[in-house]
């Protein structure tokens, strides 16, 4: 029979926090380990994720509002937290996995409760609001960059950069060659601004492609993801400038669109730097301003300071800026080969892997044996309150 350990990954229900918890559980499972995923609503409906994975809904409440919102949050999350506490008692996990989001934090309070081992994940170059509150308490800290910001000053010992776990889909394109391309063949651009899109993306994008040399026009082909607002009338605004274009509100299938991809225009979210980064695709990246202390400005600095990307801020992101910036990295081939290699070589293809590794490391708790594969444990059935 092959030893198994239990692990609880407990994430707020955005993608950026939402995809690195996916890929640490799929490595998880395929060392025979057992899983189990504490989210809120949100998490639990993101489409093709968790599916061999317990999922619990806990109430987690968002630290503001005043006095009157800081009371409900926090009768939220000792809710949240006793019922983090009667998973435990069944699922008996050896470490508990902080993602970040307000959905992780009664789910550590509770492992530090029941004195599990805790880790925390910061897919941010900025610590999260989350993490920042826990940090001092945990017994590990993993980051996707090197540098982080607003760490605290005492968690330096126990910090481990492992990078940003991706999806296998995204795994498989580091083995891809850059796509060729020549002086005269066909130029396709990415733009994505996310799991919604993003409204200046739609405004600024079409227009900047329109101030190109006619002759670099005539040569591209947009993938574009917009917002179901925008999409028709970014439709229209291409078919105008005779540039073929798809567009779609969702894209399931972004990691085959990735790779046969010339050019990235996207926000610099931590999961889109992550699989740029390990599939080694050059971007212009537009952070997003009102992004909580700017971490996607300090998410796009390393893959910038590389080479890989250029960075507009979205105040300086104008059609003139735009075309200028795409005629310095796309109008050479080779320029733009070489940018696509200083993306990869950014990468950490290895994080999931490195991850895992470490919460096996710290996830050795005694007073939580491992099982053997065939046993099974109840089922947590707690009940979100109204």
């Amino acid at each position: 029979m092959t030893l198994s350990r239990h692990y609880v990954l407990a994430a707020g229900g955005t993608g950026g926090h939402m995809m690195p918890a996916h890929a640490l559980a799929e490595e998880l499972l395929s060392r025979g380990h057992r899983c189990a995923l504490v989210t809120d609503d949100r998490g639990a409906r993101i489409p093709g994720l968790f599916e061999n994975v317990q999922v619990h809904i806990l109430p987690a409440g968002r630290l503001s509002g005043g006095p009157v919102g800081w009371f409900r949050a926090a009768r939220s999350i000792m809710t949240g937290r006793a019922m983090a506490l009667r998973l435990y008692e069944t699922f008996r996990p050896s470490a508990v996995v902080g993602f970040g989001g307000y959905p992780a934090f009664p789910a550590l309070l509770a492992a530090r409760r029941d004195k599990i081992p805790t880790i925390i994940h910061e897919q941010n170059a900025v610590l999260g609001r989350v993490n920042r509150l826990v940090a001092s308490k945990v017994d590990a800290i993993a980051t996707a960059y090197d540098q982080v910001d607003r760490l605290p000053g005492n968690a330096a010992d126990k910090v481990h950069l492992v990078g940003n776990p991706v999806r296998d889909e995204v795994m498989a394109l580091r083995d891809q060659p850059f796509p060729p391309l020549d002086e005269e063949g066909v130029f396709r651009l990415l733009v994505t601004g996310g799991s919604q899109g993003a409204s200046i993306l739609s405004e600024v994008v079409p227009e900047g492609l329109a101030l190109l040399p006619e002759h670099f026009r005539r040569r591209l082909q947009v993938t574009q993801q917009c917002r179901a607002e925008d999409i028709e009338r970014v439709r229209a605004r291409y078919a105008e400038l005779g540039i073929p274009a798809d567009l779609a509100t969702y894209m399931p299938d972004l990691p085959d669109r990735l790779a046969w991809s010339h050019l990235v225009i996207a926000r610099a979210g931590a999961s889109t730097i992550a699989e740029l980064t390990v599939a080694g695709r050059p971007a212009i990246l537009v952070p997003l301003p009102s992004a909580t202390d700017d971490h996607q400005t300090a998410n796009a600095r390393e893959m910038a300071k590389a080479g890989g990307a250029r960075t507009i801020a979205q105040g300086r992101f104008t059609p003139i800026e735009l075309a200028k910036q795409m005629q310095k990295l796309a109008l050479d081939p080779g320029a733009l080969a070489n940018a696509a290699a200083r993306a990869r070589a950014t990468g950490r293809p290895d994080a999931a892997r490195a991850m895992a590794d470490l919460v096996e490391r710290v996830g050795q708790h005694p007073d939580c044996p491992p099982q053997y594969i065939g046993e099974t444990t109840p089922a947590f059935t707690g009940a979100v309150p109204a």
